[in-house]
């Protein structure tokens, strides 16, 4: 195991949101996940019901990989509280998550960000009513920088899309960064053709109107 990961031989290539990168360069599926701005346990809740559940890979003081820390303008060496999760319907998988937590953060919001258990973050974080969004990272992970011990729990044998958020609690930042396996992408495309379904039925009253105006 990596010393700082259980998820991670080495911190992914992470592209940063400015201008020049367009949301449409991403695949459909992974879109909507990628800009979603609620909570992901939230949809997933949503769409798996009951079935949806946390499991905890790794939850250490360890110092964060070099861009993470230059993320949260802290010192590379410091120690922070890092946790690595997956989340999961009856054992199949969801999403990676990668939290980085400095001792400040952990602070301000009165030690419940320490003690979560096999409870998800985003219910604690986004209950936080001046929670901000401060910046937002995408990445393709190839598949030769998971670990082992992370293969031999999970099959991640193909690219997997991520992405990585700074997040401030009264002006403290924390670091969650996610990653959609195709258990998660398969509830895009659901939805996606679902609203198709709809649209084309919501096009119906319009066509007829047009045809009865043209009979006239």
């Amino acid at each position: 195991m990596h010393k700082n990961s259980f998820l991670f031989k080495q911190d992914p290539h992470w592209k940063k949101k400015h201008p020049g990168i367009k949301q449409t360069t991403l695949p459909a599926d992974v879109h909507s996940w990628v800009y979603e701005k609620n909570s992901l346990t939230r949809r997933l809740r949503n769409y798996y019901g009951s079935s949806f559940a946390v499991k905890i890979l790794f939850h250490r003081w360890k110092p964060a990989f070099l861009s993470e820390c230059d993320l949260l303008q802290l010192p590379h060496q410091q120690f922070n509280l890092i946790r690595e999760v997956l989340l999961h319907a009856n054992g199949k998988p969801l999403i990676l998550a990668r939290t980085i937590l400095p001792k400040q953060t952990i602070k301000v919001a009165k030690r419940n960000l320490s003690h979560l258990g096999t409870r998800p973050l985003g219910e604690v974080i986004f209950s936080y009513p001046k929670l901000e969004r401060l910046e937002l990272n995408t990445c393709c992970v190839q598949k030769h920088i998971w670990t082992n011990e992370l293969r031999e729990t999970v099959n991640v044998e193909q690219q997997v899309w991520g992405r990585r958020t700074v997040y401030a609690i009264q002006q403290q930042k924390m670091l969650v960064s996610e990653f959609f396996m195709p258990g998660a992408l398969i509830t895009s495309t659901t939805k996606l053709n679902n609203k198709k379904k709809q649209t084309s039925c919501n096009k119906l009253p319009s066509i007829i109107a047009n045809f009865k105006s043209e009979k006239n």
